[in-house]
């Protein structure tokens, strides 16, 4: 598995090395070296450079959400930048095994870590991943609130 984008600000990226790990699977991370925290491999994963190199082998690639508000942060580079160096269009997709899928948990910045392209290939079950997101956290905060309920 491959999580690409900025590692540092995301709970997604955590909690998914976390899990994928304890799994089983292999998982690679990679993004601009500025947003990949010392360390990270204590958690279960491996520090990719380059895109090429965080894709190649790669079952699924999830790319996360570069929030708008730390593009201005000079830890990233600019839009047009990331997209060109860490974002998923066609010509990136190629880089994945045939079979390979693409995750994203939302939402995206089109054109940045994704291209409607890949957002709407085949391959893409970031519409799905997003529908269960939303399911999955509703039936975790009924389960507790039930549970505090009743204590």
């Amino acid at each position: 598995m491959a999580i690409v984008g900025d590692i540092t600000h995301s709970r997604v990226a955590r909690s998914n090395i976390h899990c994928l790990s304890r799994l089983g699977a292999k998982v690679r991370v990679g993004g601009p070296s500025t947003v990949i925290p010392d360390g990270i491999e204590k958690l279960g994963c491996t520090v990719a450079t380059s895109l090429r190199e965080a894709l190649t082998d790669a079952d699924a690639v999830m790319a996360l959400r570069i929030q708008n508000e730390r593009i201005a942060d000079a830890r990233l580079p600019g839009a047009r930048d990331y997209a060109r160096t860490w974002g998923l269009n066609a010509r990136t997709l190629e880089m994945l095994p045939k079979d390979a899928l693409v995750l994203h948990p939302g939402p995206v910045n089109r054109g940045v870590e994704l291209t409607n392209e890949v957002l709407e290939s085949p391959r893409s079950l970031v519409m799905d991943q997003v529908d269960s997101g939303v399911a999955v956290r509703m039936a975790v905060l009924a389960l507790c609130l039930r549970a505090e309920v009743s204590a």
